[in-house]
């Protein structure tokens, strides 16, 4: 090789010098390899026996800077690219994210090291393969899993999205990950639905939108009380308007049948979220729901767009879908089988179609509730 002494006088230097010598000639053989544009078979081999000589005898912080160049050499065999990667040091979880390509092997190898940050650097990466994933799955770690739950390239199907579900009701990180990917069912995160930021509640309605659900007993009780809707949503927005939300947890409470701490989580969520389930499940219509939620949210900030979404919601999302949920929220129900083929949402949203909340539809019932919540809001600030 061009630049290179015959390996029987490598090894000579190395054993009548000492770790200095090693240090020096370690990081001149990188260098010089890395620098070949296309080494020959014959090259790469005898720089190969070269490499594993050097590695150990030098001083980690030669090792780590030797790795860095040998890592931009093209074309490493593989028993190369492991000595890349054994000698990194500090440098290995960046290496490892960067990287245009790592070999299953490599990769194998890495996790195998048992460290949770390397493990978790793996799981970031596009290439991973099917043994791969099947030893990063099983790992119990919450920096890894938030990371195959932020890899778009692990599609969330059979085993891989049992996991993730299960992760996600132990970590509110993965779960607001998981709610805002558009492969993943988000209305499997019904049970962790009070854990999760407004844009992922909101993406946990939308979820039960067009789909087909298992009857619940209680959609029996809610047929016979929702013909009491009109005085329901008035006594809301009284209370509502008077802020007496400990009244209202007690009210929610004897309808709905949850305990009173979940209660008293849905009458003070100023998202509106939570009382939308409710509001839906009795059957109100965005003419009549939009009125209390407008009562029972923030103020702090313009809620107009968020006022649309929930506007769409409640001509997109059928009573029968709430009550499952408030089922859920129960423990009557587990939301589990809603990834069976015959529970599955029958449209799938177009990533190319504007979201409701930014492109409301014009002249429909929840597009004129929310014109008329404006004229209300204008007589109240005049």
């Amino acid at each position: 090789m061009l630049g290179f002494q015959p390996y029987e006088t490598f090894q000579l230097l190395i054993e009548s010098g000492g770790v200095e010598r090693a240090n020096t000639l370690l990081v001149a053989a990188c260098d010089a390899y890395a620098s070949r544009p296309r080494p020959l078979a014959a090259e790469s081999e005898q720089f190969e026996a070269l490499a594993r000589r050097l590695f150990p005898t030098a001083a980690p912080s030669a090792r780590a800077r030797a790795a860095t160049i040998l890592a931009s050499a093209p074309g490493l065999t593989p028993a190369l690219e492991i000595l890349v990667f054994e000698n990194l040091g500090d440098g290995l979880v960046n290496r490892i994210r960067q990287a245009d390509a790592i070999s299953e092997n490599v990769l194998l190898r890495l996790v195998a090291k048992g460290d949770t940050a390397i493990s978790a650097a793996v799981a970031e990466r596009p290439d991973l393969t099917g043994p791969v994933l099947a030893r990063l799955f099983p790992i119990n770690s919450r920096k890894v899993y938030r990371a195959l739950a932020a890899n778009r390239a692990v599609e969330p199907r059979g085993s891989y999205l049992t996991a993730l579900t299960r992760s996600a009701q132990m970590d509110r990180e993965v779960a607001s990950i998981l709610s805002m990917r558009e492969d993943f069912d988000a209305a499997l995160l019904t049970p962790v639905f009070f854990d999760l930021p407004e844009a992922g509640r909101l993406a946990v309605l939308r979820a039960y939108s067009g789909r087909e659900l298992p009857s619940v007993p209680l959609m029996r009780t809610f047929e016979q009380i929702s013909v009491a809707t009109d005085e329901f949503t008035a006594a809301l927005m009284k209370l509502f308007s008077d802020n007496r939300r400990p009244r209202i947890t007690k009210l929610l409470t004897q309808i709905t049948g949850l305990d009173e701490i979940r209660c008293g989580e849905i009458a003070h969520d100023t998202s509106g979220a939570a009382l939308f389930v409710v509001l839906r499940a009795f059957g109100c219509t965005a003419q009549d729901g939009l009125k209390v939620l407008i009562h029972a949210t923030s103020h702090d900030e313009d809620r107009s767009r968020t006022l649309a979404a929930y506007a769409h919601l409640f001509e997109a999302v059928d009573t029968a879908a709430m009550v499952f949920l408030l089922s859920a929220w129960r423990g009557d129900v587990k939301v589990s089988g809603l990834a069976r083929p015959e529970h599955t949402r029958f449209v799938e949203e177009s990533r190319r179609t504007p979201t409701p909340e930014v492109a409301p539809r014009t002249g429909t019932v929840g597009q004129k509730a929310i014109e008329q919540l404006d004229r209300m809001r204008s007589r109240h600030a005049g």
